[in-house]
């Protein structure tokens, strides 16, 4: 039932107490001839049961006193059916589901924080829900917030410009977080918003156009996705290159058959920093190919040699099975235990 009506049931509520005392305080008052709190006080310990303060003297004090009691026995009564229909209609147990998914969000870390619950926000939490990643949705609309609950997805229900609301979804605390609103003024404001309380933290946003694309860089948004360019552009490769297409669909989908992607960043206490990818050997060790290093200065090499060198703060771009790209993870890890 919606708020409205709880209101409603209130206002009765309020209401019937309010005129049963003072029906109950100007009777004693008139009838018993007592001042005007002693009446009050009557009338409050007569229609809560709470029993008579004395007999009453006369039959028309008596009488008022039954109808007092018979009033209070009705709101009682009242009270306790709209007690027992909020907790039959879900208010309560909604409200405590909502506390605990706050006390869960609050104790994430490392998780991801997507900002709009549309097609594009829908398929980002499908990825991140096969991946195996922690996920928060913030989002306020009626039909998002039933599709979050019907998944189970933790939820704020909230707007994502705003800082209150993204601090709400553990935006100190998150890994990185995807702008998916449908609208890019909406996407502007929260990657504004994102980037001031988080310098740091990776900003993906999505755009219509490219002139809102240049925005959201602006804006600070690390990258920008434009839906339709890129599904125009995946439609013409599975024309012109329908296997590469198919490949990189496989390795790059969570749902992928065997093969995945992985990035592997090398922290500074790795024991292999500083050795090449031969020395390493990372294929024996693992099983798993690096076909990509990005170095710390953002430069890229598509087709690393054997001889490059692996430093602390490159990251890897890998290719295997889900057990090798583990295993290439763990080798990169910093303590180098793979193989030895």
């Amino acid at each position: 039932m919606d708020v409205s009506f709880r209101l409603r049931q209130t206002r009765r509520l309020t209401t019937a107490v309010a005129l049963t005392l003072a029906v109950g305080t100007v009777g004693f008052h008139l009838i018993l001839d007592e001042p005007w709190f002693q009446a009050f006080y009557r009338s409050v310990v007569t229609a809560t049961l709470a029993g008579l303060d004395t007999v009453p003297s006369s039959n028309g004090a008596r009488a008022l006193s039954i109808a007092l009691v018979v009033a209070g026995l009705t709101i009682i009564a009242y009270t306790g059916a709209v007690i027992v229909e909020i907790i039959a209609g879900g208010v309560l147990t909604g409200v405590l589901a909502e506390r605990r998914r706050e006390r869960t969000i609050e104790h994430l870390r490392d998780h991801f924080i997507i900002c709009g619950y549309g097609r594009v926000g829908r398929r980002v939490a499908e990825e991140f829900r096969l991946s195996g990643e922690s996920y928060v949705v913030l989002d306020f609309h009626e039909d998002a917030v039933s599709a979050a609950k019907e998944h189970g997805d933790l939820l704020i229900e909230g707007n994502a410009t705003e800082d209150e609301d993204l601090r709400r979804a553990g935006i100190e605390r998150a890994k990185g977080l995807v702008a998916a609103a449908d609208s890019d003024a909406d996407n502007l404001y929260i990657a504004l918003s994102a980037r001031s309380v988080r310098p740091d933290m990776p900003i993906v946003a999505r755009a219509s156009d490219e002139d809102a694309e240049k925005k959201l860089k602006l804006a600070g948004a690390d990258r920008v996705v434009l839906p339709y360019a890129a599904a125009g552009r995946t439609m013409a490769n599975l024309v012109l290159k329908p296997h590469v297409t198919a490949f990189l669909d496989a390795v790059t989908t969570a749902t992928g058959p065997d093969l995945h992607m992985a990035e592997i960043e090398v922290p500074a206490n790795c024991v292999h920093a500083g050795r090449t990818i031969r020395d390493i050997r990372v294929r024996h060790e693992t099983g798993a190919i690096i076909i990509a290093l990005r170095k710390r200065d953002g430069t890229f090499d598509t087709t690393p040699e054997p001889d490059v060198r692996i430093d602390p703060g490159d990251v890897l771009v890998g290719v295997g099975t889900a057990e090798e790209l583990r295993l290439l993870e763990d080798l990169f890890a910093g303590s180098g235990t793979v193989g030895s």
